[in-house]
């Protein structure tokens, strides 16, 4: 229903997206994905880039008087970095060319590329696989957030871990106020305890003597969606599957989970399982979300959580052994300007990657033109479940 593609190099020109599938009549703000573009600039312990560059989008196509045509979107954000390299990253050949970059760094693409793609040059490969491609996946999920609002869908994060430093809260958990206060923080932490012993980590990783690069944990919530999105009957239509998938995509992610996830492995079924209640007053209700807002492949009426794992950049201001790819000598790896940590900014990403999996669930669900048409079936269908005892409530 909703397809997406995007393009671009670090260090090249611009970045581009194009998105199809959404209906018309959707209201389109610029400014709205631009505050997205600058909070994915924001977090403490980011590098030098972020000083250069100061993002904004442009929309080529799909998009008139503010609201969308019914076609393809498409979106540019342009490079100010361009310029300082506009012959190392010249699109015409060069008759000086910058001698090739042969030292890999673990943990990147840079081995499996320059091999995969017969490159002697990792260049080729770190400019693509450069999480500065994401500022494009970050203006897509701010144009899926206006279909989102249609639906009354929210989607916030927080950071929950940095460096092993675990953020704590005490039930119940009210989101809203959590993503208050996390926009507040600089590392994107609602727990002020947490959060000064983890700039207090960063900082010691900035030290000269320490030099080095810190992970974390993120936690994206959507509030208010309704039941039903996704599906049981194949593995690439269950939500869960599509929605770890599009977050583990995100660079440097390497474990996601939903609700409890790998806790549910330590206890029993009578402590992991959402026990389902009935008031006449509120409808269905629960007394925990385990399950993270998803049973069975769909979701059911409580809010999605979805945590993923982000591991330390793996370029490190102190760089680790490496095997020059043209000599076969041992080096230290390629050394570039990297953020010392970047999991306030890969939140950010983890919203705009569930706001594009959701805006495709719910483009599936209910279809539809236009959003007169998308609202309509949307409303005939919580009309119908509201008949059977349902209730919306942000239940936490």
């Amino acid at each position: 229903m909703l397809r997406f593609l995007t393009g671009g190099e670090s260090h090249g020109p611009s970045l581009s997206a194009i998105i199809e599938g959404l209906p018309a009549n959707l209201p389109i703000d610029l400014d709205a994905i631009n505050k997205q573009l600058k909070r994915r600039q924001g977090g403490y312990g980011r590098g030098a880039r972020q000083q250069i560059e100061s993002d904004t989008v442009e929309i080529l196509s799909g998009v008139r008087y503010g609201r969308t045509m019914g076609g393809p979107i498409t979106l540019l954000v342009r490079n100010r970095d361009w310029e300082n390299w506009r012959e190392r990253m010249s699109i015409a050949p060069v008759e000086n060319p910058d001698p090739p970059v042969t030292r890999p760094r673990p943990g990147h693409a840079d081995f499996a590329g320059m091999l995969k793609y017969h490159s002697n040059d990792l260049r080729t490969i770190l400019e693509r696989s450069s999480a500065r491609n994401t500022a494009a996946l970050v203006a897509l999920g701010a144009i899926c957030r206006a279909l989102l609002e249609v639906a009354g869908i929210e989607v916030l994060s927080h950071v929950v871990a940095i460096g092993g430093i675990h953020a704590r809260f005490t039930p119940p958990i009210d989101y809203h106020a959590i993503a208050a206060r996390a926009e507040e923080s600089p590392v994107r932490c609602a727990d002020p305890v947490a959060e000064a012993q983890m700039i207090a980590a960063i900082d010691k990783c900035m030290q000269e003597e320490s030099r080095d690069t810190l992970g974390g944990i993120f936690e994206v919530v959507a509030i208010n969606c309704p039941p039903g999105l996704g599906s049981f009957v194949h593995w690439d239509r269950k939500l869960d599957s599509r929605l770890t998938a599009a977050v583990m995509s995100i660079q440097a992610i390497k474990g996601v989970e939903i609700g409890m996830g790998f806790g549910v492995a330590e206890v029993p079924g009578s402590k992991v399982h959402d026990e389902l209640f009935f008031e006449r007053s509120a409808g269905f209700l629960r007394g925990t979300n385990n399950a993270g807002g998803i049973e069975g492949g769909m979701t059911n009426g409580e809010p999605v959580v979805v945590r993923a794992a982000m591991k330390p950049l793996s370029t490190l201001p102190t760089p680790l052994a490496s095997v020059d790819m043209q000599t076969h000598q041992p080096v230290k790896a390629h050394f570039e300007r990297s953020d010392v940590c970047a999991v306030p900014a890969a939140a950010t990403i983890g919203e705009a990657m569930v706001a594009l999996t959701l805006a495709d669930a719910l483009l599936e669900k209910f279809g539809g033109d236009s959003v007169e048409e998308f609202q309509y079936n949307l409303n005939g269908y919580l009309d119908a479940i509201r008949a059977r005892g349902w209730q919306p409530h942000h239940a936490c």
